[in-house]
């Protein structure tokens, strides 16, 4: 369309230029308007030639993957203390050694021989306590006005004694109870008639 209109106005410059009608010559008239023709569109050509063309779409580089470290659901999250299990003979009672190294921290407690003869002791942790875990401790051929030191963790226990005083033998026993947040000294005493214990020396 532009380029019809340039032509148009194109000749009518030249017809004006020209003079009268009579006097235009019609091969000069085509010969030039050919020439303008050829002019206009070898200069769109150019002009369409050196346009910028339209910008393309360049691709982002791809996110690198980080890769976080996973952890096992099952060994993250803790799970409930079942008694049995803990029990080494499998069936869930607590008659077996305990195992003093998963039944949490040891209370120091004295153990005294105050009778006239050696004793034997037996403690027991007779239900599981707060890690689950229960079980015994004896001590042995214990000497007259003799001590030994145990490390008792928190829980229910049961004291059973059992010797020779002079001529007689005897037994004594004692339930009690350690405390999770015990400070104080703890101390069995072990006499012929009763197994006494107390929280200071």
């Amino acid at each position: 369309m532009k380029y019809f209109m340039f032509v148009e106005c194109l000749l009518v410059l030249l017809l004006a230029a020209c003079g009268s009608p009579a006097a235009a010559d019609p091969a000069r008239v085509q010969a030039s308007v050919v020439a303008a023709v050829g002019t206009t569109v070898a200069l769109t050509h150019a002009v369409t030639a050196t346009e910028t063309p339209p910008p393309t779409a360049t691709l982002l580089p791809s996110p690198t993957v980080i890769l976080f470290p996973t952890l096992d659901p099952l060994s993250v999250i803790p799970t409930a203390v079942n008694p049995t299990a803990t029990s080494p003979s499998g069936t869930g009672n607590c008659l077996h050694p305990l195992d003093t190294g998963q039944a949490g921290p040891g209370h120091a407690t004295l153990i005294k021989n105050e009778t006239a003869g050696p004793v034997s002791l037996s403690l027991n942790l007779y239900q599981p306590n707060a890690f689950g875990q229960c079980g015994s401790i004896s001590y042995g051929g214990l000497g007259k006005n003799s001590s030994a030191t145990a490390n008792l963790p928190a829980g229910y226990w049961f004291a059973y004694a059992w010797g020779r005083s002079k001529e007689s033998s005897f037994t004594a026993s004692l339930s009690f109870f350690v405390q999770p947040a015990q400070f104080l000294k703890l101390e069995l005493c072990v006499r012929t008639d009763r197994v006494v214990y107390k929280q200071t020396c």
